[in-house]
Formats: C-alpha cells, sequence, structure tokens
C-alpha cells in the first residue's frame, strides 16, 4: 500500500523523523546526570510510538484517563495524569491497573486524595510563570496541601508552557532556569517542613531541549518534541524538516486565475489553531507539502479553512494539479491536528505505508 492508496484525509506519520527526534531529546536530558524523561504521550496517544518514546515501558505522562488505561493496558504502569484532577475521578483512577499519580494545587482536592482508601498518590502543582495552574512556589498554601496529602505525597510538579513566548535559545535558557528555580523552591520548602518529596517534575520540549542546569530536577516531561510542528519549528525546538505528522488530503478543485488548489482536508482534519499568527513566519492553517512530504513552490500555506475545505495559496505560481491528486499538510499545532484522527498510516521517508499504528483518543 501507499500513499496513493490511502483515503484522504488521513494522517500521515514518518519514522525516520519520529525517530530522530526522539533521540535528539534522548540527547539533551543525558547531558544532565541522573535525570530522567517521562514522555508526555498527549500528542502521540499510541502504543507503537510509546515503545520508541518510552521503551521497557518507562514512566510516561498523560493528559486523560482514557490515555491512563489505554497505556496501562499497554504495560505502563508508571504514569503522571498531568492535569487538575477532581474529586469525583479518583474512584476510576483507583480502578486503573497502574500506579496512576495525580497532581492537584487546591487543599480541598488533597484532603479528598487523602481520605480516599486507594493507595492513590499526588504532586502539588507549582506555577513558575506560565498564570494557568498550580500555586506560586513561596505560597502558604504549598505545605498546607503537603500536610494534607500526608504520605500520600509524591512530589512537585511545574509546566513550562509560557516558554512558548520565547523566540530564542537564549529566551528557552532563560525560562528554563526560572521554572527550575521554582519548582526546586518549592521542593526545598516541603522538605525544610519535613516532607519526603520524591518527584521533582517539570518540562514542556522547548526548555527540556534548552535548560543550562538541572539540579535539583528528577525528572522532565515534554511531548511535542516526538513530533513537532510549524510554531515549535519558529521556537527553535527542531528544524522545519523534522516535522513527523503531516496530514494527506486530496485536491478537489484548482483555479489559475486565483492562484489556489482545493483539498478535501479542512479545518475538521487540521485544527484551527492559529499559533503561527503571532510567529515571525505565519502559515495560515498549515504549510503544504508534496505527496513526498518536500515543499511546494512559493512557500504554499493552507490560507482559508472551511469544516471540509482547504484553500491553498502561494507566493508563485502553483501547479495546477488533476482533481484526485495528493498533498500534505505540516500541522501548526500537531497536538489538537493528531486528535482529529483515530490512526496513523506510517511511512519511512517514501510513499509506501509500512503501518498502521491506533491512537486513543477522547476522555
Amino acid at each position: 500500500m501507499t500513499l496513493d492508496d490511502l483515503p484522504t484525509p488521513c494522517l500521515i506519520l514518518d519514522l525516520g523523523i519520529l525517530k530522530r527526534n526522539l533521540a535528539a531529546m534522548q540527547a539533551a536530558i543525558a547531558r544532565h546526570p541522573g535525570l530522567v524523561l517521562r514522555p508526555h504521550l498527549k500528542t502521540a496517544k499510541s502504543i507503537e510510538v510509546a515503545k520508541l518514546a518510552a521503551p521497557g515501558c518507562g514512566p510516561v505522562t498523560v493528559s486523560t484517563l482514557a490515555e491512563a488505561r489505554y497505556f496501562a493496558a499497554g504495560g505502563w504502569r508508571d504514569q503522571i495524569y498531568a492535569v487538575g484532577i477532581t474529586p469525583q475521578k479518583l474512584d476510576a483512577v483507583a480502578a486503573i491497573a497502574a500506579e496512576v499519580k495525580l497532581i492537584t494545587d487546591d487543599l480541598d482536592v488533597a484532603r479528598a486524595i487523602a481520605a480516599h482508601p486507594a493507595k492513590l498518590r499526588a504532586l502539588i502543582e507549582v506555577d513558575v510563570g506560565e498564570g494557568r495552574g498550580g500555586i506560586p512556589p513561596d505560597s502558604p498554601l504549598l505545605p498546607e496541601i503537603a500536610a494534607a496529602l500526608g504520605p500520600k505525597l509524591a512530589g512537585v510538579i511545574s509546566h513550562s508552557g509560557h516558554s512558548y513566548a520565547g523566540r530564542s535559545e537564549a529566551d528557552m535558557a532563560r525560562i528554563a532556569e526560572e521554572e527550575r528555580a521554582g519548582i526546586t523552591l518549592a521542593a526545598a520548602r516541603l522538605r525544610q517542613a519535613g516532607h519526603e518529596v520524591g518527584i521533582v517534575s517539570l518540562g514542556s520540549s522547548p526548555t527540556a531541549l534548552h535548560a543550562r542546569s538541572m539540579e535539583g530536577v528528577t525528572e522532565v516531561r515534554a511531548g511535542v518534541y516526538m513530533f513537532g510542528d510549524l510554531f515549535q519549528a519558529q521556537l527553535g525546538t527542531h528544524g522545519l524538516e523534522d516535522i513527523a505528522v503531516t496530514v494527506l488530503g486530496a485536491v478537489i478543485g484548482r483555479s489559475a486565475s486565483r492562484n489556489t488548489l482545493l483539498l478535501d482536508a479542512g479545518a475538521l482534519a487540521l485544527s484551527k489553531d492559529r499559533s503561527t499568527e503571532a510567529a515571525p513566519k505565519d502559515w495560515g492553517f498549515g504549510r503544504v507539502l508534496d505527496l513526498y512530504g518536500k515543499p511546494l513552490p512559493g512557500e504554499a500555506w493552507i490560507a482559508r479553512a472551511y469544516q471540509e475545505h482547504g484553500e491553498v495559496r502561494a507566493h508563485a505560481p502553483l501547479p495546477m494539479l488533476p482533481v484526485g491528486a495528493k498533498l500534505r499538510v505540516a500541522p501548526n499545532h500537531t497536538c489538537l491536528t493528531a486528535a482529529a484522527h483515530d490512526r496513523y498510516h506510517v511511512v519511512d521517508g517514501g510513499r509506501e505505508v509500512i503501518a498502521v499504528w491506533d491512537r486513543v483518543n477522547y476522555w
């Protein structure tokens, strides 16, 4: 089977690029002796990808209970569910055949975790600058939540999602150090209060790659590095040639007078994420490539995305391909694009489909 045989739109994963991205992250982590990589599988959502990213069923991060169950069934027992837990979900977590560590920044939730009869463990979420979830490292709530958790305290956790506002390696290194300083301060405060803090967990793909020191940190969580996307390419996480996931679409219309092509890959196949709008290079709703993943002339992009239509434009004359011809679209935000699909069609630098890998979606 080749790409020509596939129904469109569908998701393509290049195995060679995936392996290259995984190796780059492993090399970055290896710069820091004793540091553990706990890959975040919220983007991949695939056991086959997990076999490469977390071999031997090593520690992983998940973002839904559906993922937690799916990876537990595949043998991954050491998990962090890195979304704030609600008390209503505790029974569901307890029923999963794995140690799924929870996160919270709420005193009442900590008490609910402590009171639950299952052997649950939780990390306290610390805000190191993103301003989403978590409490500041110097918050008076920090020791209160730790005391409420008691022996169910597993450690502290943070996410430097604000690194996405950086535009240089120096920016990433600075933000990484701010995160490291914040999360280790939180850990030190809890240890001074007599608590055991086994896990000091931080991460994002950009800071994991560019951090100059990880002193005091036990593990790093990162996920989008596996596949990459157009936004991450502009952050310096990887190059444009390192985007492993694309959407395959077919030409359904063409207009030489407007210099446009129309694809059957629209908003539902690509997502309407516009993260590159604020980046140096705006790729609209995705970068358009040929069947081999090579750029079309004139930096072709998806200029307009309707539910099932994607309009291709370029800064040079487009080839007026016949209806039915296939093109690939690199995504702005691979996490959201991949979420629209239930499987990967795997290639390795060519047109031959060498495998089909499933994904777990929903919650």
